[in-house]
């Protein structure tokens, strides 16, 4: 296919796209007047729209471009045990312990948000503050994260300017969400689920047929030597060459969506508890295709790229900061293995992973600002008013991670590390332990709050940002298996340790009977 015709082909399918999105916002504007509608979808949303809503805001250009491209690359095959894990924890597993106490915990509380959940289970105001501010601070890095995902691979594979390509999608974000709030966001995630759901098995079939099928492909991975050791055999099999730091990314990326405010949110707006049990194997069933199917891709990376200038493989690009850019090596296999009309298709699926994401992150930020920080200073802000503020709101954040995702320098991995570290080393012990137990105390939930935002930005300001080289060095020197400069295992770490010092904290902490009141009433009516 000639590129003129190639160009009109992808323009036509993105623009299409784009303006059926649009659409669903116009369509949906009448159903979101009130702060209830706006945020929740008047909690009246069914199973397939809110398993869709929570798979495509899970998933995004952050796992298919950044996480599959360099997770693939350090563990091979190994690394389909992340999309396993997102399946089995991230989604089954937490539509089983969190969907049900979720749903009617915060339906009983009145909380539309996390902040809101802090607030009134444990009696605290300031709870409810903080929260919101931590919210609003750390979702920005992981937005950013998503841009930086989508924009490589408009960049290198269809040639539209990076920047270009940021603030087309963020204006494009903006339009829908605003008009139609939660639930335009809940039907255009049906819409870009299906899309990507096909388009992730034609990827994945595409790519591993144009090495000579699944064995070949397999036994070609298996003859590369492993970095450092130059063993063989390594990349395709069953542990990879780095068992023990596979573990921690499964740990972030599974365990973390637990949480996570725009995740955990989709429990708020659920219908019933029949619609739970349904929405827990729809989701199940999304995860095991789209992260399955994007990690087992990732896998195969290596025989499409090189770092060493092997001859008929792409050899990856190095960083302005000396790094090797991994989040060229997805785009590289696409541009390399699928024929011409299909990346119309790649191009629709990553558009329709990073806007659903995308769509979700900025709501929960606009409306937890609004709801929980302006609403309680301006008494006199009525439904009308608010849904004004939370749409500016949406506007700003956009705006925000807009200027941080220009930054090409850092990768998409370590932005969504850093975002997912602090939001569900803060959230999740409270949240968790707070839906089933009353005795979590208000001062083990503030405990979390801090140690979760101070260890994951001391991990940044030490390792991720550069700025103490001999920090770097003196980790390396010890030689250590599991790799503490990894903001993965950082995040993994933050979340563990919450979950056991959470209880802990709250035996030689005292129980406020005004907490105690109100988690004895919450429990009460959701046991």
């Amino acid at each position: 296919m000639e590129q003129g015709l190639f160009n009109a082909y992808l323009w036509g399918i993105l623009m299409i796209y784009l303006l059926l999105m649009i659409g669903i916002g116009i369509y949906c504007r009448k159903m979101s007047s009130s702060v209830n509608d706006f945020v929740l979808g008047g909690r009246n949303i069914g199973p397939w729209f809110t398993a869709f809503a929570y798979g495509t805001s899970y998933f995004s250009a952050v796992v298919f471009i950044g996480y599959a491209g360099q997770f693939g690359w350090a563990y091979g095959a190994a690394s389909t045990w992340i999309g396993i894990g997102n399946a089995l924890i991230g989604s089954l597993l937490a539509w089983i312990v969190l969907g049900k106490r979720t749903r009617a915990m915060t339906k009983q509380l009145n909380a539309a948000t996390m902040p809101e959940f802090f607030e009134k289970r444990y009696g605290s105001r300031s709870l409810k503050i903080a929260s919101a501010i931590i919210i609003f601070i750390f979702l920005i890095p992981y937005t950013a994260s998503v841009y930086n995902g989508l924009s490589r691979l408009f960049e290198s594979t269809f040639h539209i300017p990076y920047t270009a390509c940021i603030i087309a999608m963020a204006l494009f974000t903006a339009i829908y969400v605003i008009m139609g709030g939660y639930f335009a966001t809940a039907v255009n995630d049906f819409v870009q689920g299906i899309i990507m759901l096909a388009g992730i098995t034609a990827v994945v079939i595409f790519c591993i047929k144009y090495k000579g099928g699944l064995s070949e492909a397999m036994a070609s991975l298996g003859t590369i030597p492993a970095d450092g050791s130059g063993a063989t055999g390594v990349y395709n099999s069953l542990a990879g060459p780095d068992p023990i730091n596979l573990v921690g990314v499964v740990i972030l990326t599974s365990l973390g969506t637990w949480g996570l405010p725009q995740m955990v949110g989709k429990f708020y707006a659920i219908k019933d508890d029949a619609a739970i049990k349904r929405g827990s194997i729809i989701s199940t069933v999304f995860a095991f295709v789209v992260a399955g199917g994007s990690y087992f891709l990732g896998g195969f990376g290596r025989l499409y790229a090189t770092l060493t200038g092997e001859p008929g493989k792409f050899e990856l690009p190095v960083l302005p900061n000396g790094k090797p850019e991994y989040d060229a090596i997805i785009p590289t296999m696409l541009n390399e293995a699928l024929p011409v009309v299909l990346l119309g298709l790649v191009a629709v699926l990553v558009l329709s992973a990073s806007m659903s994401t995308l769509s979700s992150l900025v709501l929960t930020s606009s409306s937890t600002l609004t709801i929980d920080l302006i609403k309680p200073l301006k008494k006199d802000l009525d439904e009308k008013k608010q849904v004004l503020v939370i749409r500016v709101f949406i506007v700003l954040f956009l705006a925000l991670s807009v200027f941080l995702a220009m930054n090409k320098n850092a990768y998409i991995s370590t932005l969504m590390s850093i975002s997912w570290g602090a939001l569900a080393g803060s959230f999740l012990a409270p949240f968790l332990w707070g839906l089933y137990s009353k005795k979590i105390t208000k001062s083990a939930c503030w405990f979390c709050f801090v140690w979760g935002v101070v260890i994951t930005l001391l991990h940044t300001a030490l390792f991720s940002m550069g700025w103490f080289p001999g920090a770097v060095e003196a980790v390396k020197a010890l030689g250590w298996k599991l790799n503490i400069l990894s903001p993965l295992n950082c995040g993994a770490f933050t979340m563990i340790s919450t979950l056991i010092l959470c209880p802990l904290v709250s035996l030689v902490t005292p129980l406020s009977e005004k907490t105690a009141t109100s988690a004895e009433n919450a429990l009460k009516k959701t046991a």
